[in-house]
């Protein structure tokens, strides 16, 4: 399942996924091992959110336990990856020429929508990891812009790993923590919405999906289904979504993973 450029959209979930991996992170290993072993990844995440796209330079990224009231072993455990200017410099270069603004910082590490997803994929933490931060207010179209940006990396041997969610309502997810309940409908309709627009690649579809009734709900806000558009951005268009693993975690995290061949 190789694909001509390494693009993925993976879910990170909550914290606890880090703890319960369950199906949705034996999928994602195994779409991992079945790449290439790239030279790179550049992550993005939606739990770094900046004014202007930003690049991580350092050489030894930490690891961010950001988050709090979960389980203690959350707090132990490090995803030791280093970093690579080299590659850092390589995105900084495909954003400028695309006429975007663009940040160095050499003192970010990796969030949890960073390193759950990396410990789970590549265990080892044996390839270098280039963080790039979202930018929640200008939307999707300056996602999949961003993504496009990319596109020529993601050709080179670098992995485009975008890390968020399909289903993101925390007002639910604490409603159904508190007091049980079934998955609510929206969840699998929009999940189910999502997959058939973006295995179609009906791109204006999906860059108005606030427009369905399902997409308000399911996104309160849209920086967690931003790095879909990055890496819609950086397949290319002649790319074919397919889903590598489709669920539901916690009755409304829709854990839906991609991958662009």
């Amino acid at each position: 399942m190789t694909a001509p450029r390494s693009v993925l959209f993976v879910p990170h979930g909550s914290p606890m996924f880090a703890l319960h991996p369950g199906a949705a992170g034996a999928a994602m290993t195994q779409v991992a091992a079945q790449l290439a072993t790239p030279r790179a990844i550049v992550v993005v995440s939606p739990h770094w959110d900046t004014v202007v796209p930003t690049v991580g330079f350092a050489t030894r990224p930490e690891t961010i336990h950001d988050f709090g009231g979960f389980d203690p072993r959350l707090y132990e455990m490090h995803y030791p990856a280093t970093g690579c200017p080299e590659v850092a410099a390589q995105v900084v270069n495909a954003l400028q020429t695309a006429g975007l603004p663009v940040v160095q910082d050499d003192q970010r590490g990796l969030d949890h929508g960073a390193w759950i997803p990396l410990r789970q994929m590549f265990p080892d933490a044996d390839v270098p990891v280039v963080p790039l931060s979202v930018q929640s207010h200008l939307g999707p179209e300056h996602a999949l812009r961003v993504g496009q940006a990319l596109a020529s990396l993601a050709q080179q041997g670098i992995l485009v790993l975008a890390s968020g969610n399909i289903t993101h309502n925390l007002r639910d997810l604490m409603v159904v923590r508190m007091q049980g309940g079934a998955t609510p409908a929206y969840v699998q309709t929009f999940a189910d919405w999502i997959h058939t627009h973006l295995t179609a690649r009906d791109v204006p579809s999906l860059l108005a999906y606030r427009q369905q009734a399902a997409g308000l709900r399911a996104q309160p806000t849209d920086e967690h289904l931003l790095p879909l558009f990055t890496a819609l951005g950086a397949a290319g268009a002649d790319a074919q979504a397919q889903a590598f693993y489709r669920g539901i975690s916690e009755h409304v995290i829709a854990m839906d993973g991609y991958i662009f061949q």
